[in-house]
């Protein structure tokens, strides 16, 4: 984990939140996002998404408006490719397998619409016994939690790190 949380250090004793969802959305499914990326940061969680568009730059333009920490994993080769609000990229090359990456470095991930992608990190997710909440996404598994807004899915995903 990380060191003691002073100036300038990253504290990665912090839960890891991974927003995952489509490349491209609506703007009802941006703003839900959006809130979702908000209510992580302002909780203290670090926001971790596929760096890329749609429901990943909204999530992370609502933690960035908080204050909030955000990690791309990113599919190319090329940090730039990551959208403005990511502060930490990481490069893999690997395309659509870096959705592992997600599913494995998340605590908790909360899934908000999203096609093939996101079931992947669904699957995987599920693959990894993690707690997967939907809001509006691939409801394929008895083991994903439904909610219908982002408060509700932050709630359940910080109720859930701690065990209540």
């Amino acid at each position: 984990m990380g060191g003691d949380g002073g100036e300038g250090e990253l504290n990665l004793g912090k839960p890891i939140i991974g927003v995952i969802g489509a490349g491209q959305c609506t703007p009802e499914i941006s703003a839900v996002a959006e809130e979702v990326g908000k209510l992580i940061a302002r909780k203290g969680g670090l926001l971790i998404c596929g760096g890329l568009g749609g429901v990943m730059e909204a999530a992370s333009r609502g933690a960035k408006d908080e204050g909030g920490i955000t990690i791309g994993v990113l599919p190319g080769d090329n940090p730039e490719d990551a959208n403005r609000y990511i502060d930490i990229p990481v490069v893999t090359g690997l395309g659509h397998a870096r959705n592992i990456i997600i599913a494995k470095s998340s605590d908790v991930l909360i899934a908000i619409s999203g096609s093939y992608g996101t079931l992947s990190e669904i699957a995987f997710g599920l693959l990894l016994n993690k707690s997967i909440i939907s809001i509006g996404s691939w409801e394929l598994d008895e083991r994903i939690i439904r909610v219908s807004t982002a408060r509700e899915a932050v709630e359940k995903a910080f109720e859930i790190l701690s065990g209540s």
